[in-house]
């Protein structure tokens, strides 16, 4: 490892909104699935989408709203077990057709192929659509962390710590890099350093955890931050 990295543990890195620009995917899958329910998405919808697991939004869109009747017989978890069915569909086949990855995104993971920093993908989508994303990154990650490794998902810290677990390490000396409020307040409440991707600064480089580590920067946690998606 080179010395100016020396007491880095790993880099846990987010996939959606971080790696590859799949927010607005996303924002268009649960919008259509809201749509068939009676239900607009807006701008008070954005915390319980954006970074959340499958299983949060799903039960977000069977909660009461003001636009729809009340259900019977669709709440519980029969119902969400449909939604969730519905949305992983919805929104793998977005994923299926397109996927851009993040301006800087090639130029990181290759930096960080380059030097012994283990490397993790810790990411609130299922399985399913990690894998299909997996390819079009072209890094091979020592450790990937989906929804159904964990019970609990982003915002609680369980996947950031059990990334850390399985990698054998502490979960302070790991940077973690994420876009969406949920994931950074996961990462935070696990105790890592958050480097933020935000449509302003884009995706931190490795340039930036070379100076992190060097302490010419300081901290580089920033304000936890909602990106609206395209074509919001």
């Amino acid at each position: 490892m080179p010395s100016d990295l020396a007491g880095l543990a790993a880099v846990l890195l987010d996939m959606d909104g971080t790696l590859v620009d799949t927010e607005g995917l996303w924002w268009e899958a649960v919008a259509d699935v809201a749509a068939s329910l009676g239900r607009p998405l807006g701008p008070a919808d954005l915390p319980h989408v954006q970074g959340r697991t499958i299983e949060d939004v799903a039960l977000h869109l069977l909660r009461p709203h003001p636009s729809t009747p009340a259900r019977t017989g669709s709440a519980g978890s029969a119902g969400s077990a449909g939604l969730v069915e519905r949305l992983t569909g919805a929104f793998a086949d977005r994923v299926g057709r397109e996927v851009t990855i993040m301006p800087g995104a090639p130029e990181l993971l290759a930096g960080l192929a380059a030097t012994a920093i283990p490397t993790a993908l810790v990411s609130a989508s299922p399985r399913s659509i990690v894998e299909l994303v997996l390819p079009r990154l072209g890094h091979a990650f020592d450790l990937v962390i989906a929804n159904e490794d964990t019970s609990r998902g982003k915002p609680w810290p369980d996947p950031y710590l059990e990334a850390a677990r399985r990698l054998g390490v502490t979960p302070s000396r790991c940077v973690a890099i994420e876009d969406s409020p949920a994931g950074i307040a996961a990462a935070r409440a696990a105790g890592c350093r958050v480097l933020v991707a935000s449509p302003e600064k884009g995706l931190p480089s490795l340039r930036s955890i070379r100076a992190w580590r060097a302490g010419h920067e300081g901290s580089m946690d920033e304000p936890a931050r909602i990106r609206q998606p395209r074509n919001f």
